[in-house]
């Protein structure tokens, strides 16, 4: 998926929108993405202004936003049709590596299950081979 299909599924803006390419999806299953880290990006500058390094909240938030795209395309909705995922939570998240300007994040996410309009998926964000972060990301789906 291109940015411009991705924004169909996905709500968020400049500058929150933080998936910039889907590269594999299978509904139900699965989806990879990537999120390109520019030091344009307005939270490098008081995050920090000598050392520059992506906030660990927003590499999770990639990895739900992600997520709620697989959640749209397994079924088959888009906020268009009035729902959205919200963010609902996340668990035995962990950080491995630091994310800088110059890097892609590698975004995995798996589906893990769906009960009455939440969603569990087990995700990663990779740099390269070394894993930056992982975790299980809750979304709920809901009207908007």
């Amino acid at each position: 998926m291109q940015i411009e299909e991705i924004m169909e599924y996905l709500p968020h803006r400049y500058p929150f929108l933080m998936v910039d390419r889907v590269t594999e999806v299978r509904a139900g299953e699965y989806i990879a993405g990537v999120k390109n880290i520019s030091i344009n990006e307005p939270y490098f500058e008081g995050h920090f202004p000598v050392k520059p390094i992506m906030p660990g909240v927003l590499i999770v938030e990639a990895m739900a936003q992600l997520s709620g795209v697989l959640g749209f395309v397994t079924v088959g909705r888009s906020p268009a049709d009035g729902f959205t995922h919200y963010f609902a939570g996340c668990e035995k998240v962990r950080f491995k590596r630091q994310v800088v300007p110059g890097d892609q994040l590698t975004l995995e996410s798996t589906l893990v299950a769906d009960k009455r309009n939440i969603w569990k998926f087990d995700c990663k964000a990779w740099v390269g081979d070394e894993l930056a972060c992982a975790g299980q990301i809750m979304t709920a789906e809901g009207a908007i």
